[in-house]
């Protein structure tokens, strides 16, 4: 023992003077301490650590999500977590930062138990969904997690339109809830989805087929629309945006657009939407303006190798078939009209539930002698060359066979000259002839063949 420890050891002051002295605190990194604030600089707090020591906060171990640092003043109480036990300056090196994201934690594990929702504001944004980072703990919102009318719905998944539809929303605040949790990797994922779940429910439940709803348009594909409303999401099928042929759904409609929709389908979260119902169909009206025998004047709008389109009205499409051209046969409709040329035509067959309407030109063009004529000439031509045929298959037959199976032959061959497929002038199909759908077709609108092939080289499909 040394003398000076002798000394004050024996002296009864100095050992008085320790018992009131406050003892020495030892801070460990990692350990969180109480302190007042003794002066706040831009970017910088001293704090007094219960009179026996001294710590400093600075730069990024100030930034909390609670935004602690705003708050203080000189004199204020502050919880902070130590980093280093002494740095050059003698001073103990703390952070804010640490004790908010332990903090957050500790919100993260109760906000689980109670099955509450947090609030979520992504600092960025790749293809797969919005990020943010809470003091420390990086948190991710998934493309597939976003509420429906948040989804960014992109034809063909293009990847770049993905994140510039994402990052409109860097800085927007959502109302999400955890998912899932990997506290070692420092790591959350959250779901706006789930967050709605039980909102989506409710309005599920009293949703019902024909209900009409106000909606905005959340998507386009080449498919349809989708449009939410209430916090669901539902299609407008491509045949269910508008009375017409549709081509192209974004030439009905945009992201964003207000639009009115009639519930059709529920089946779970599927919803099946429709547009057009809440529109009156022209169809009901197109059978009385164009009643059979009615003259119209109408636009060539396409020529097919079965006749011509002729556009009558905006939506509404009238067939002219090959054979109501003109008196004389026609091989190619190309031969005798263009494409945006205006031609008078009359009603000669209409079908409202098919959404067909039969034309004819021919029906008002006069019939002079040089078309009767033709008429007469090409009609001679036919039979010549039915006859032709007839004659070769009878030759053919006799240097084959008997006397019996001649008459066998005949029979054959005159069948086949018998009708056996018909077809509508305004249709697509043929059918056999004595069956339901060929007994259907009204004589006015008929036409016959004695093969399938010919049906279909006249541009008819079975």
């Amino acid at each position: 023992m040394s003398q000076a420890t002798k000394i004050y050891r024996d002296n009864p002051a100095m050992q008085e003077l320790l018992k009131q002295a406050t003892p020495v605190k030892s801070l460990l990194p990692g350990e969180v301490v109480e302190g007042v604030v003794v002066f706040k600089g831009k970017n910088k707090l001293i704090i007094d650590i219960e009179g026996t020591a001294t710590g400093i906060i600075s730069g990024r171990e100030l930034r909390d999500s609670f935004s602690t640092f705003q708050t203080l003043k000189l004199g204020s109480p502050v919880t902070a977590m130590v980093l280093e036990e002494e740095n050059d300056d003698g001073m103990v090196v703390m952070s804010l930062r640490r004790v908010s994201q332990q903090k957050a934690w500790e919100r993260i594990h109760d906000l689980i138990s109670r099955d509450e929702t947090m609030p979520f504001v992504p600092q960025e944004a790749n293809k797969g969904g919005l990020l943010a980072n809470i003091d420390g703990i990086r948190t991710f919102l998934p493309v597939s997690q976003l509420a429906p009318i948040n989804y960014p719905r992109v034809s063909n998944a293009d990847p770049n339109e993905i994140i510039t539809r994402l990052g409109k929303f860097i800085g927007h605040t959502f109302t999400v809830k955890i998912i899932t949790v990997d506290e070692d990797a420092g790591k959350i994922v959250v779901s706006e989805r789930e967050a709605m779940s039980e909102q989506r429910a409710k309005i599920l439940e009293s949703l019902r087929v024909g209900d009409i709803k106000d909606g905005r348009v959340s998507g386009i594909v080449n498919f349809g629309i989708f449009v939410t409303f209430d916090g669901l999401e539902g299609l407008v099928h491509i045949s269910e945006i508008a009375w017409g042929h549709v081509k192209n759904p974004s030439e009905f409609a945009k992201v964003g657009d207000k639009v009115k929709v009639r519930v059709i389908g529920l089946e779970g979260e599927k919803l099946s939407l429709s547009i057009k119902q809440l529109q009156q169909d022209p169809w009901e009206e197109i059978a009385e303006k164009y009643p059979v025998g009615k003259k119209a004047r109408g636009t060539i709008m396409k020529l097919t190798d079965y006749g011509a389109f002729v556009k009558l009205e905006p939506e509404v499409n009238g067939l002219v078939h090959l054979s109501e051209l003109a008196h004389h046969k026609v091989g190619d409709p190309a031969d005798v009209l263009n494409v945006g040329q205006k031609i008078d035509v009359q009603v000669i067959n209409i079908e409202p539930d098919e959404r067909r309407i039969g034309l004819s030109i021919k029906a008002l063009q006069p019939i002079t002698k040089e078309m009767l004529e033709e008429i007469r000439r090409e009609r001679e031509e036919e039979e010549g060359v039915v006859e032709e045929s007839v004659k070769v298959k009878k030759e053919s037959d006799d240097s084959e066979e008997s006397e019996e199976p001649k008459k066998e032959s005949k029979k054959k061959a005159s069948k086949k000259l018998e009708v056996k497929f018909v077809a509508s002038k305004t249709g697509k199909k043929y059918y056999p002839a004595d069956s339901a759908g060929g007994k259907k077709i009204k004589k006015e609108n008929k036409v016959e063949f004695v093969s399938s092939e010919e049906a279909e080289k006249a541009g008819y499909v079975s």
